[in-house]
């Protein structure tokens, strides 16, 4: 997929007003307003090509779990009425020649340099300006650094003891080569059953001999009920589109939230309701009451609903029982969409093994050994997720004020001041950083929310020759308290999910994201800005006055 231009040369430094690194819908926006602000921007993308998440995820079966209408940019609202989304739920195909299209409508490919992978940054103390390094020799110098490297864009193959003698081949989801490989008369192994696991299973075992599946948590997952976009009510929907930006302003992603408690329905209209969501399809069923992620007995309601589903498809009872989840509430991992999953466990040529029950020993050169047994196979399909949220900036050396680095500071647990920048690395600016809503949510607003707000930032910042800023380690830590205090309101934290940085071995367990909603999350961020931008530093100093676009009054963070 991605060349390697790695050569043995001079650095060539080359001066511009901002580096970002990353063109995925967060690197293409930051391009567009630098455009827009008169800046001059250079994008450095490791990639071939723009897309982020949906140029290296390019599994058969890849699809998002945002519907198609929802998950695509604002910024341009003559596209809302060219492009027709063809499905409900678009696949990894649609999505990437959709963020293609965007680019080349705004002209923003002349400002990216594929094919090029970040290695080290290091801010000046003396010049106040970022050194951005790159594998292949070139050397960037800026006055800011935007990072947009993606909250699931690093990753992670675990450490399977004689991986390295396997014989056949080894391919991760999350790195899909771009010449799609041919399982047919294949036996393929699956490791790994989060959402990429489920997407790709049922693809693989349409069309290999044999499909084996190494399961270490069952998941819960619903139907997508994906469906192709009828032109009619596709009209309908881009009639709506200004209506609903406006919307998803406030909730992030839109769906259909109820307003009442579980408890408050009787037991018959309990069941009618949760059935008419599962047959709608979507994760709107994770909101067909409104206390399902904080009543422990609503959530085992709705978890007990989805098992028995489970039960009503898979027809061997046995398997039907490995694969009904456990142990953690429905939701507090990501719930997960699927087109045919469950069902995928009736063919003949599908088995599942449970990893808890007979352990993963080894790879050997023809298989995977468990503890009772050998499985032969030709290829490994690795499903195994992510290093989330953090995962992306630990794999380059970023070093901030008096030569910090990123990764020693960060080794307690991430620290970000509303998930936008961490003390001490000043004007370094993180694009739905641990502390914002992003992945809860609808991440594309997310990422525009966080764009908008960088760029207002650097605007006031030339505005007023302000060189530098920095946040408060006080401001900081208070946010982080505050992150941490909403997700234990909720029954988030309960799962050992990569929301804390459980699936990555040594990895701090904290919680990451934002859970108390976008309105909240904004309404926060905007108080901020009204109070004259409190717990941010600018050149050493806070913020006199307030900024002319502050229409908010003072108040605190938390």
């Amino acid at each position: 997929m991605s060349k390697d231009r790695s050569k043995n040369r001079e650095p060539q430094a080359k001066r511009t007003d901002i580096v970002i690194v990353g063109a995925g819908f967060a690197g293409l926006y930051g391009l567009f307003k630098a455009k827009q602000a008169g800046l001059n921007a250079i994008c450095l993308e490791k990639g071939g090509d723009v897309g982020g998440t949906w140029f290296w995820n390019q599994y058969p079966g890849a699809r998002c779990d945002v519907e198609s209408v929802q998950y695509s940019v604002s910024y341009d609202p003559d596209l809302d009425q060219e492009w027709e989304w063809t499905e409900r739920y678009a696949a990894q195909p649609e999505i990437l020649e959709y963020i293609k299209t965007v680019a080349r409508r705004h002209d923003l490919k002349r400002h990216i340099h594929f094919d090029t992978l970040v290695t080290d940054m290091t801010f000046d103390d003396g010049s106040g300006s970022w050194t951005v390094a790159t594998a292949s020799g070139d050397v960037f110098v800026a006055d800011y650094v935007i990072a947009a490297t993606g909250n699931l864009s690093a990753a992670r193959i675990p450490q399977l003891a004689g991986l390295e003698s396997f014989d056949g081949e080894i391919l991760h989801t999350g790195n899909w080569p771009e010449d799609k490989p041919d399982f047919s008369g294949k036996r393929v192994a699956v490791i790994g059953t989060g959402s990429s696991g489920i997407q790709v299973i049922p693809q693989i075992a349409g069309q290999a001999e044999r499909t084996t599946v190494f399961q270490r948590t069952p998941n819960f997952s619903v139907p997508a009920a994906n469906r192709p976009l009828k032109p009619s009510e596709f009209k309908s929907l881009q009639d709506n589109y200004p209506e609903m930006r406006e919307a998803a302003k406030q909730q992030g992603l839109i769906l259909r939230r109820s307003k009442t408690p579980m408890k408050s329905v009787p037991e018959n209209e309990r069941r009618a309701v949760l059935e008419a969501r599962w047959q709608e399809g979507g994760p709107g069923i994770m909101s067909a009451f409104s206390d399902i992620m904080t009543n422990p007995e609503a959530n085992e309601y709705l978890a007990d609903f989805v098992r028995d589903k489970i039960r009503s498809i898979v027809k061997d009872s046995d398997t039907a029982e490995k694969l009904c989840p456990y142990g953690y509430p429905i939701g507090s991992k990501r719930i997960c969409l699927d087109t045919g999953y469950f069902e995928t466990f009736n063919r003949e040529n599908v088995d599942l093994i449970d990893v808890k029950a007979d352990p993963i020993k080894g790879i050997c050169s023809n298989g995977i050994s468990t503890q009772s047994n050998l499985v032969e196979v030709d290829c490994i399909v690795f499903a195994t997720g992510f290093d989330a949220m953090t995962g992306a900036l630990s794999q380059i050396t970023i070093q901030g004020e008096n030569g910090v680095a990123l990764t020693e500071k960060w080794r307690a647990g991430p620290l970000t001041y509303l998930g936008l920048m961490t003390a001490g690395f000043p004007n370094f600016f993180i694009i739905t950083g641990p502390g914002s809503p992003s992945v809860i949510g609808n991440v594309v607003v997310s990422i525009e929310f966080a764009i908008d707000r960088t760029f207002e930032i650097i605007s006031l910042m030339r505005e007023r020759s302000v060189g530098k800023i920095d946040v408060e380690p006080n401001a900081e830590l208070d946010w982080m308290k505050h992150v941490k205090e909403v997700a234990d309101a909720t029954l988030f934290p309960v799962a050992n999910s990569w929301y804390l940085g459980a699936n990555v071995p040594g990895k701090p367990r904290v919680f990451m994201p934002y859970v108390g909603g976008t309105a909240a999350y904004n309404e926060k961020v905007f108080k901020v800005i009204g109070n004259a931008y409190k717990g941010f530093v600018f050149d050493g100093g806070m913020l006199r006055g307030k900024d002319k676009h502050s229409s908010v009054g003072a108040g605190e963070v938390s």
